[in-house]
């Protein structure tokens, strides 16, 4: 029995036992000394493998086997470091022979020194190597997979280059904070714009700092520091954009944009717009004011006639509307260029006539000219002005040895006894003019309620109008439109014309207005778009006919159907017909409207914004919808030579171009502007010297003989 065993044991064998527990406990120590040293190089981000003095593996991890894909039968303890490499050469995973990786590292195990190098699979995998000697001979390496994090450096070296070079060829300068508010990034455009250096804008300044020290040195306009920061801190607070324009000393202008940063901080660009700006305020001065006299125009005159009735109350005020006399006959005796300057001499002599600071002087086209007379006592400061402007006015004119004779007559309409709004007004004046003017000429005639022989005449003429379309008076002449590039004949624009048997020929100025006014317009509008269309039909497959269209009619309703069926009775293409439409249709932002001018775009048909820049939204027009041509109108045409007029037409162009607009030139009527007008790259000319509106068969033969020319060319 065990227990009897132990009791008649010997003394030696008891003392073996004894001795026994040490070395067991110590066998135990090494073997979880062991387990836990196993347990830590497996657990290992990065491969291990350690080899003795003999250069045989004592140990390795699975991190090493699977960095080098190797077999865990083949490589095992005892095996040779040299038949790893040889291993590691059969299975592909070795972008070198095992005698030259054996090589390259026995230099480093023979100098039993720590060492570090790379080697580079044949999958592309880059792998450091590290090499640890140990004091009783044999290494330590450790191997570490670094091809991802080579990648993401080569990667964010690639942005930092392409960052750098996008700073460096920006055409903006640009100014980046991060979270804290402190500069960190500023490009050399920003300096140039500044005519600064790196010194004067240092890293790490605050948006404060960079604020007074661009006002400190001489670069910016004086302006409210804190005033700025905290606007600029709320607007990126709330996460939104903050725009300004900036104005510097020496008189450019900075278009000012700041963003906020997803990851916190913002960003500032800086633009110099001052040629855009002086242009833009050509444009907005220009949409206001008459191109030839620099007067206000008849828009401008109804904004400052609306305001004055809005302060008015109980202020009396005056309209004069003004009609020269003979001046037609100027124009017919000396030719255009001395009617114009006749026209700015007549502008100077009526802002002279004026005496009140608030009193307007405008002209609304042609020789008709208009006063608002503010702060009158009575009908008599009114009469006084215009005695005096009837006087004045019909001084003679004396220039380039020669001297002209004009007359003016006026009409008077008084506020509040004439009229309590504008428009009333307006027509009283007008009303009072012709019948001055019927009278005799260089008269002013107040108005009276009796005055109703004009709206006689206005109704006459309606009548005449209504009876002229079942007559068939009416007759369309057309217009080539001019390739500038190719010199080639496009298309032409077809333009309405009514021959009447008590009238004579009746110009469109004196009748599209009725028409619109009745809504006759509708019925001319249909009946030119089936004629032009039939017209255009019979011409060559590449010529494109354009017809004007009014706000009446495509607020009619049935316009698009009007379009489509004059489209398919004729045969023509839809893409060869051209729709013009004015500013009168473009600012009728109603869903009807941009709804059926989309459905016609969307069939091919083009669409033309006619009298382009003579609106003061012409631009916002473009943005709302996406039309295939502008038309510049020629008043600026007329001003080419004028250097402020050619900027803005190069400008027309330019824009035109970078929208993919095609621009043409109306009024075209000399060489000298034509050929401007090619070096700006305009792409189409209209005019009387490309072509005088002419009837269907002439602009037939005409195509004809071009395509004729072109065969035999």
């Amino acid at each position: 029995m065990p227990g009897a065993h132990v009791k008649t044991g010997s003394v030696a064998s008891k003392r073996r036992a004894a001795a026994i527990g040490p070395v067991r406990r110590i066998a135990e120590e090494l073997r979880a000394q062991n387990e836990r040293f196993a347990a830590a190089v497996e657990n290992m981000s990065h491969g291990l493998c350690m080899f003795d003095a003999d250069e045989r593996m004592i140990i390795c991890n699975r991190n090493y086997i699977d960095i080098f894909r190797l077999d865990a039968k083949v490589v095992k303890p005892g095996i040779r470091f040299f038949n790893i490499l040889q291993h590691s050469v059969d299975i592909g995973i070795a972008a070198q022979s095992a005698d030259e990786l054996y090589a390259i590292r026995k230099p480093y195990i023979d100098g039993a020194k720590p060492s570090t190098y790379e080697e580079i699979l044949s999958d592309g995998r880059i792998i450091v190597i590290s090499h640890r000697p140990i004091a009783v001979g044999g290494w330590v390496s450790i191997y570490e997979d670094v091809t991802e994090q080579r990648r993401a450096e080569a990667e964010l070296k690639e942005q930092y280059r392409r960052f750098d070079a996008a700073l460096a060829n920006m055409s903006q300068g640009l100014l980046m904070y991060n979270a804290e508010g402190r500069l960190i990034v500023r490009n050399q455009r920003f300096l140039d714009l500044c005519n600064a250096k790196a010194a004067d804008f240092a890293l790490g300044m605050t948006h404060s700092q960079m604020l007074k020290k661009l006002v400190a040195l001489g670069i910016f306009v004086p302006v409210e520091v804190d005033n700025e920061v905290a606007k600029t801190k709320a607007a990126l607070d709330a996460g939104q954009s903050r725009s300004s324009y900036r104005e510097l000393v020496d008189g450019r202008t900075l278009f000012v944009s700041r963003r906020p940063l997803a990851g916190g901080g913002w960003v500032a660009t800086f633009e110099d717009v001052t040629e855009r700006r002086r242009v833009e305020e050509r444009m907005t001065h220009l949409a206001h004011h008459d191109t030839l006299t620099n007067l206000p125009n008849r828009s401008m005159f109804r904004e400052k006639l609306d305001q004055a009735l809005g302060e008015a109350k109980a202020k009396p005020l005056a309209i004069l509307s003004l009609d020269l006399d003979r001046f037609k006959a100027i124009n017919d005796t000396f030719g255009h260029p001395a009617g114009d300057w006749l026209l700015k001499c007549v502008a100077k002599r009526l802002q002279h006539a004026v005496r009140g600071s608030k009193d307007v002087v405008a002209r609304f086209g042609g020789d008709e000219f208009a006063i608002i007379q503010s702060g009158i006592k009575s009908a008599a400061d009114a009469e006084k002005l215009a005695k005096r402007v009837v006087e004045i006015v019909g001084k003679p004119y004396r220039g380039k040895g020669r001297e002209m004779h004009v007359g003016v007559s006026l009409g008077i309409a008084l506020y509040p006894a004439d009229g309590h709004d504008a428009d009333t007004l307006l027509a009283n004046a007008d009303m009072a003019l012709y019948r001055g003017k019927s009278e005799g000429r260089n008269v002013y005639r107040f108005f009276e309620p009796g005055m109703d022989a004009l709206m006689r005449e206005r109704r006459a003429l309606e009548a005449d109008l209504e009876a002229a379309l079942s007559k068939r008076e009416f007759e369309l002449d057309f217009q080539p439109i001019l390739d500038i590039a190719s010199g080639k004949i496009v298309g032409a624009e077809a333009l309405m014309r009514w021959r009447s048997p008590s009238r004579g020929l009746v110009s469109p100025e004196n009748f599209v207005a009725a028409a619109e006014e009745t809504g006759l317009i509708v019925q001319l509008g249909d009946w030119a778009l089936r004629k032009a269309c039939n017209v255009a039909a019979n011409w060559p497959r590449d010529m494109r006919m354009a017809v004007n269209v009014s706000a009446a009619q495509i607020k009619s309703g049935g316009f698009a159907r009007s379009v489509i069926s004059a489209l398919a009775f004729s045969g023509l293409p839809a893409d060869r017909l051209e729709l013009e439409i004015t500013e009168t249709v473009m600012m009728d932002e109603s869903e009807a409207v941009l709804r059926t001018l989309s459905q016609l775009r969307g069939l091919g048909v083009r669409i033309a914004l006619d009298d382009f820049g003579t609106g003061y939204s012409s631009l916002g027009y473009l943005r709302r919808f996406p039309v295939d041509k502008i038309k510049i109108d020629r008043s600026f045409i007329h001003d080419l030579d004028k250097r402020d007029t050619a900027a803005i037409v190069r400008t027309v162009v330019g824009l035109g171009a970078e929208l993919g607009i095609t621009v043409t030139a109306e009024g075209v009527e000399t060489e000298a502007q034509l050929d401007m007008l090619r070096k700006a790259g305009c792409g189409e000319a209209q005019g009387y010297l490309i072509g005088v509106p002419s009837k269907a068969s002439d602009i037939g033969r005409l195509l004809r003989s071009q395509a004729l020319q072109r065969q035999s060319g």
